[in-house]
């Protein structure tokens, strides 16, 4: 996975605050998170850390600290075991989206 943000968006205005990127790496490289919440801070113009979740922490959890009535960014690493019994990982990024009617 590739998360490649250098400052401003020149479209959009939005940035990314540097610890919205060392989060990330830190989940990649370190596994330090299971996931983090990220959030657009709409006074800095830039995309910023709400949560992270310690490694011990499940995806319910995870979904448990989405809110209800506002839209995030998150990635979440979730582990697995292959069929032929081998440790895996994956990261997903995921955008947590809040609909004011059901779309059919």
């Amino acid at each position: 996975m590739s998360f490649r943000i250098r400052g401003q968006n020149a479209t959009s205005g939005m940035g990314v605050a540097d610890h919205s990127k060392d989060a990330f790496l830190e989940l990649k490289r370190k596994k330090a998170y299971r996931y983090v919440i990220f959030k657009i801070d709409e006074k800095k113009k830039e995309v910023v850390v709400e949560k992270t979740g310690n490694p011990a922490e499940s995806y319910e959890d995870f979904t448990a600290s989405m809110p209800e009535n506002d839209c995030r960014y998150a990635v979440y690493d979730f582990d697995f075991v292959t069929s032929e019994n081998c440790q895996k990982s994956k990261i997903f990024f995921i955008a947590w989206l809040v609909l004011s009617h059901p779309v059919f």
